[in-house]
């Protein structure tokens, strides 16, 4: 469930609070005092056995003897009594409760939990349950007040969803100082039911609420979470808190790559494949919203800083080059003309320090000028007081400018209090984002960077695949499973190269052997002809190869030179279980850049990517990133930008650059074996060692664990990866091959190309109206798709996605609750008239049905006769639409 039933719990018209009271100072009274003081116009029902009225309000002894079905319901009384009253109301058809009392973890007399009696007693009526342990829900609009909070707030448009009713009193009070409004406060306690993506998708489709708040202290159903934030953050900014940043990791992890993809980072990664934007502090949360809504998010973080005073300047220029933003560097027209505009002594330089005797006219000609710089994405205006010139006439100097400019990106911070304050007002009411500090200025432009690239993540078209590559899932998977028959966690150092091999992934050549003779044939075979005498002890006591000593008894490794080969030989690692050892070439390591790539299962978002600089002490270097799978190379890179070795493998100096697209590639492979095989649970390469001729694994680990039973492969994932199990082949009558499967976000281009092809009146039938091009938000839109609650099905080639062409796309849309579907669907004319139509309606139905949709519609043109014809064919029923007599409905029930 997601949304069903939720505008019980926001929209009620009656409200009944189970354990109302009379007694002061208790939860019963607070909760009845704000719904009767709140402005809500809805009856209002107490329950108590023991009082005929609450607050002059007539009471009623249970749930049964109210006198009308009660939309919401607040429950505040023992957590004993909870799931019989939860049953009590789901029987008289409640569709919404608050369950304000704690201590719901405790056990029934069945053995189960509370919580879990009171979700059963809820179910069989699909009866909705914020809670336990809620401070409760507040709709300012509606008047709805339902909880036992110590404020009323005022109507605004911000929603704030926070798990702890502490913090949400909390904020309520600052912002009630600050006259903020709010649209809804939730207080989702436990989450035993509505939790944060059922909020997300609740609040995404809410025309009153123009931002998204959020405070949480952990995820569940992580999937639908990620779902429901990524559709809420492409229409409205979602802004989330995430307490607990420093906890230590329950995971028991064995590699580097375990430990160092710890609980904090996952949830930076989800936050930002989300498109959302995660802020330190509560402060920060609203500091965030209020610089989104009046600021034009800048297009990088090329900052330039105007300033009548160098240290305040050079502060927030230290906050900026900290925050990973850019000074920008001014441009030689930027420089000639503030060269004229300014006094002899300026700083001829970034930050622009306009000397601190500066009045109104020269801070109103160094921001026109700043503002044309084109290599500046935004424009920081400082002014610490002085006694020379007056700090308001410069604030209205800069509103002024802004007025005759075209829209910008522009942030103010007035240093001091006593003169400043009545500055800062000023901006604030012309809609200028105006800040205490220079470094609080420079944080928030460092917030809408971030913003501005997440939101650019979800619209963004990856580069196809510079080769079709075909895992060998059957081989790694062999693999894999004579691991686990032999209950061993670990693989061997041959097992795990076979297993990266099968994905492609360049390891370098590895022999395993049991004997200490074998280890010397090896090493013959590996490097040529070596003569090793190895006695039963294990001891090389000779050898033609500068007579090397070698003691294969312990874990150390040796190094042998032969033919200008070197070689390792080392005993084989207690953890693999088994006995022997490795003989391995030994590669060149100065001609490149050791890096890290791994995978681990992961906790709240399950198995996750790491990338970072690697080697022995990847620790010390915490030099790392991690992204959810799946990734394709868009997100490959983006992954790789987000440290700092990327600058070493861009190459300096005399040293070339190493080959990226490899590294990229290396790493959606590692995804894709991580998709594949849900029992890895941990992949380890370190080092990866890049060069300018590509990636080698020189080492690697891999931990395996058994897949929970019945569980699907890709269950464990946040984001559902590309479902290649719909892809089908089909013939053409004149023989041709095409392939029909889900589309990619690569197919952007194929798109827009095959739009370009379609007639005016194809668009008018297809798009219900009329465009002349494709535009890139929404060919990605269309393109970047949501496997778990979307379906595009296409009509292709055989080949790389990204191309070849499109010949035909049908569409699913399904609401959050996956009840019923939109369908769309049009057909290439070259391919119209030869049952490719019907084809792609019949793969898009069986999905339907496959997914539990319980209704299919769409919405056709009247005079779409071909369309209507086939819809009427597979048993869609047609009715009229009164606001649109253009248009018809068609329905199919499944």
């Amino acid at each position: 469930m997601t949304i069903r039933n939720l505008d019980a719990l926001f929209k009620p018209r009656s409200v009944t609070v189970i354990g109302a009271s009379n007694r002061d100072g208790s939860i019963g009274r607070l909760v009845m005092q704000n719904l009767l003081t709140g402005g809500f116009d809805g009856a209002v029902m107490p329950v108590n056995p023991n009082r005929k009225d609450v607050l002059g309000v007539r009471a009623y002894p249970d749930v049964a003897s109210l006198p009308h079905v009660p939309d919401l319901a607040v429950i505040a009384v023992p957590a004993r009594a909870v799931p019989g009253i939860v049953a009590a109301l789901a029987a008289r058809g409640t569709r919404g409760v608050v369950v304000i009392s704690a201590g719901c973890g405790e056990l029934t007399d069945g053995g189960i939990t509370l919580q879990q009696a009171m979700l059963d007693a809820a179910r069989p009526r699909i009866l909705r349950i914020v809670g336990p342990n809620s401070l409760g829900v507040v709709v300012p609009r509606a008047g709805l007040n339902a909880s036992f909070a110590h404020l009323t707030p005022v109507e605004g448009s911000l929603a704030f969803v926070a798990q702890s009713g502490a913090v949400m009193t909390s904020v309520l009070d600052w912002a009630q100082a600050r006259g903020i409004g709010f649209s809804h406060l939730v207080s989702l306690g436990d989450m035993a039911d509505v939790d944060f993506g059922d909020m997300l998708d609740y609040l995404a489709r809410d025309a009153a609420t123009s931002a998204i708040l959020l405070y949480l202290e952990a995820v569940t159903h992580a999937r639908k979470f990620m779902s429901a934030g990524r559709a809420a953050a492409r229409v409205k900014p979602v802004v989330v808190v995430k307490a607990g940043r420093h906890e230590q990791s329950g995971r028991a992890a064995a590699t580097h790559t375990g430990r160092l993809a710890g609980p904090d980072a996952e949830y930076d990664a989800a936050f930002r494949r989300a498109g959302m934007l995660r802020v330190a502090t509560l402060e920060e949360l609203f500091d965030a919203v209020e610089t989104l809504a009046r600021a034009r998010t800048p297009r990088g973080g090329r900052l330039l800083i105007l300033s009548n005073g160098g240290g305040p300047a050079v502060l927030a220029a230290d906050a900026l080059l900290d925050g990973g933003g850019e000074l920008a560097p001014p441009a030689p027209a930027t420089l000639s003309a503030l060269d004229a505009a300014l006094p002899r002594g300026w700083s001829r330089g970034n930050p622009v320090d306009i000397v601190g005797d500066a009045p109104a006219q020269r801070y109103a000609a160094a921001l026109r000028i700043a503002l044309r710089d084109p290599n500046a994405d935004g424009v920081l205006v400082l002014h610490c007081p002085t006694a020379v010139a007056s700090g308001r006439d410069a604030a209205r100097a800069v509103i002024e400018v802004l007025k005759e400019s075209p829209p910008a990106t522009v942030l103010a911070s007035w240093l001091g209090e006593h003169t400043a304050s009545a500055s800062r007002e000023e901006l604030e009411r012309h809609r200028v984002p105006s800040y205490p500090t220079p470094e609080q200025a420079v944080r928030a432009f460092l917030q809408m960077v971030d913003y501005r690239r997440n939101q650019e993540l979800l619209m963004q078209t990856p580069p196809s695949q510079p080769e079709q590559f075909v895992a060998d899932a059957v081989r790694a998977r062999a693999v894999v499973d004579g691991a686990l028959s032999e209950r061993r966690q670990w693989l061997t150092a041959a097992e795990s190269r076979a297993v990266l091999a099968a994905y492609g992934l360049p390891v370098n050549e590895v022999r395993e052997v049991r004997s200490p003779q074998a280890a010397a044939e090896a090493a013959a075979e590996l490097g040529g002809p070596v003569a090793l005498k190895i006695a039963a002890d294990g001891v090389v006591h000779k050898s033609d190869v500068g007579g090397v000593a070698l003691d294969l008894r312990g874990p150390a490794a040796v190094k042998l030179e032969a033919e200008a080969m070197l070689l390792r030989v080392r005993a084989a690692r207690p953890d693999t279980g088994v006995r022997g050892f490795t003989v391995e070439r030994m590669v060149d390591r100065s001609r490149g850049v050791e890096l890290i790539a791994g995978a681990t299962s992961g906790g709240d978002f399950g198995p996750m990517i790491l990338f970072g600089r690697g080697g022995t002490a990847v620790e010390i270097f915490a030099d790392t990133a991690v992204e959810l799978p799946p990734l394709n190379l868009r997100l490959a890179n983006d992954l790789i930008a987000r440290t700092r070795v990327v600058r070493e493998l861009r190459g300096y100096r005399d040293v070339p650059p190493a080959d990226l697209d490899a590294v990229a590639l290396a790493l959606t492979r590692v995804s894709q074996l991580v998709v594949d095989i849900p029992e890895l649970a941990e992949v380890d390469l370190n080092p990866l060692l890049a060069t300018a001729d590509g990636v080698l694994a020189l080492d690697a680990r891999i931990r395996v664990a058994a897949a929970q039973a019945g569980e699907r492969a890709d269950a464990r994932l946040a984001i559902r990866p590309y479902p290649k199990e719909l892809e089908q082949e089909v013939r053409t009558p004149d023989g041709r091959v095409l392939l029909i499967r889900p589309i990619l976000p690569e197919d952007e281009p194929a798109l827009a190309a095959a739009f370009s092809r379609l007639t005016p009146d194809e668009i008018r039938a297809r798009f219900l109206g009329s465009l002349k091009t494709m535009p890139h938000p929404m060919a990605a839109r269309l393109t970047q798709i949501d496997y778990d609650r979307e379906m595009a099905l296409v009509l292709t080639e055989h080949g790389v996605p990204g191309r070849t062409e499109l010949y035909g796309v049908v569409r699913l849309v399904a609401d959050p609750d996956n009840s019923a579907a939109e369908f769309a669907v049009i057909v290439a004319k070259p391919f119209t008239g030869r049952g490719f139509g019907r084809l792609l309606m019949r793969r898009i139905i069986d999905y339907a049905r496959s997914r539990g949709i319980r209704e299919l519609f769409g919405d056709v043109l009247a005079d779409n006769a071909p369309m209507r014809g086939l819809c009427r064919s597979l048993k869609f029923a047609e009715s009229g639409m009164p606001d649109a007599p253009g248009l018809v409905r068609v329905t199919l029930a499944l």
